[in-house]
């Protein structure tokens, strides 16, 4: 059987709830300024995990990681 064409599906993106998720940080930076903590990274994506730490976000494993008063978001 000879292959004929090959088609590559262009990147479609992130899922509703990673864009989501990504908006809410940077609203949240917005809004409070850095540094925002964040309970576990985002999305599985180590360039937009890292502009976002670039902006301000501090991802943490624990919430015993962040700081008395300080912005969390939960993710």
């Amino acid at each position: 059987m000879a292959i004929e064409h090959i088609l590559l599906a262009r990147p479609r993106g992130f899922c509703a709830g990673v864009e989501r998720a990504i908006l809410i940080v940077k609203e949240a930076l917005a809004r409070f300024g850095a540094p925002v903590y964040v309970r576990h990274e985002i999305v599985h994506n180590r360039r937009v995990v890292d502009e976002l730490r670039e902006e301000g976000a501090v991802f943490v494993p624990e919430i015993d990681d962040v700081p008395d008063g300080a912005v969390v978001i939960f993710s």
